[in-house]
């Protein structure tokens, strides 16, 4: 999907373009998670652009689309760009930490200090 919403109508009030527009843009979205996957595939991802137009437009992650669409709402935008485009996505793996050896806590006196607080020491 690249499209240039625009946010004004004559009979229609900014606030349900913008509900209409993020409606579309959910739509989309499960329209084309719902096609099959490729074989080497594991989910399907997004690449996301977002604008005042197609030459300015940013890359953006797919789960803050619907804060840049409200953003260019409060900012009383005539128009934005966005652009979304489906690519298959891999899984990469975690790297595991090593086994035996335990990360020491960043501030060791933060526990002496609870203890103390709380009597155990004796005092």
């Amino acid at each position: 999907m690249r499209k240039t919403f625009k946010l004004s109508h004559a009979k229609i009030k900014v606030p349900r373009l913008v509900e209409a527009i993020k409606f579309e843009v959910k739509k989309y979205l499960k329209r084309e998670r719902g096609k099959a996957l490729p074989a080497n595939a594991d989910f399907w991802d997004f690449d996301c652009r977002y604008g005042v137009d197609q030459a300015s437009s940013e890359v953006i992650h797919v789960s803050a689309i619907n804060t840049y669409i409200s953003r260019a709402e409060s900012e009383q935008r005539e128009s934005f760009y966005l652009e979304i485009l489906a690519k298959p996505g891999h899984r990469r793996k975690r790297p595991r930490p090593e086994q035996g050896h335990r990360e020491e806590p960043a501030l060791a006196g933060d526990e002496v200090k609870t203890q103390d607080a709380a009597g155990i020491d004796g005092t």
